[in-house]
């Protein structure tokens, strides 16, 4: 499993192209109406969590493009969301929704990587954390889009994202 998920996540940005690439023209050619892309949207943000923004979404897709994958845009990239009503659903379903990234903390060895790695624990260390108990989890926060580098990044396995 823990290979599986290091090779989608080291696949993101070309999963991210199809299926933004895959909502756009399914939208353009049926002729859809974007209510039912924003309904998709939320019903898995419901299920997934903020998803859809790093998975799916053209627009999203555009802004990785432009942002070039810099951490110094790291922070930049969220504005595009603020006008965004699937990405405000589904950040507010990241606490409630059915998948989850979780810690074992008896497997977990306190190494860091999985902060080091995780946007929101990189821009506010002093509020957010994956593994200290004293801190809010970083993948529950409004801003976590699941982009699961995380996940991918414990040496061991402790963080995992499931049900």
């Amino acid at each position: 499993m823990k290979k599986t998920t290091k090779f989608i996540v080291s696949k993101r940005i070309i999963i991210l192209a199809v299926l933004g690439a895959l909502t756009y023209f399914t939208k353009s050619y049926f002729n859809i109406s974007i209510w039912y892309i924003v309904l998709f949207g939320i019903g898995t943000g419901v299920i997934f969590g903020k998803v859809f923004c790093r998975w799916m979404c053209p627009i999203g897709f555009m802004m990785e493009l432009f942002m070039g994958g810099s951490t110094q845009f790291t922070s930049m990239y969220q504005y595009h969301k603020m006008g965004c009503p699937i990405a405000w659903a589904s950040g507010f379903m990241n606490k409630w929704s059915l998948f989850k990234i979780k810690v074992n903390s008896d497997s977990c060895t306190k190494c860091g990587k999985c902060d080091k790695e995780c946007y929101i624990s990189t821009l506010e260390p002093a509020k957010f954390s994956l593994y200290k108990p004293e801190k809010e989890k970083s993948g529950y926060s409004y801003s976590c889009s699941k982009c699961l580098k995380c996940v991918a990044a414990c040496p061991n396995g402790s963080l995992t994202y499931k049900v």
